[in-house]
């Protein structure tokens, strides 16, 4: 299951997380963000062991979105060692995200 993200605690989990962190920077307002959720819950359930996922919302979070240059929602971002090493962009389809996403891995 995915976890909020902040700014406050953006750096400390990216440090702390042994396993590669997908965020999805996502508004509550947003009709392809809402449609997206359930297959990304269904991601972050079913490939736990391998990636830790989390949300941010990028109207609570905008300098948090801006420092990632995140201009379109959703945008989902793996990071690795802290780092950036994949963007998704808009909805998805379950297949579609996993294939990425674990090619990415």
């Amino acid at each position: 299951m995915s976890q909020e993200i902040t700014a406050a605690t953006f750096d400390s989990v990216l440090a702390t997380r042994e396993l590669p962190v997908l965020v999805d920077f996502w508004a509550p307002w947003c009709g392809p963000c809402r449609a997206l959720g359930p297959t990304l819950e269904q991601v972050a359930a079913e490939h736990a062991d391998k990636v830790a996922v989390y949300k941010c919302n990028v109207d609570d979070e905008g300098d948090l979105a801006m420092r990632f240059n995140v201009v379109s929602i959703p945008t989902l971002i793996l990071f690795k060692g802290g780092q950036p090493v994949l963007t998704m962009m808009g909805n998805q389809s379950k297949a579609a995200l996993e294939s990425q996403l674990l090619a990415a891995l």
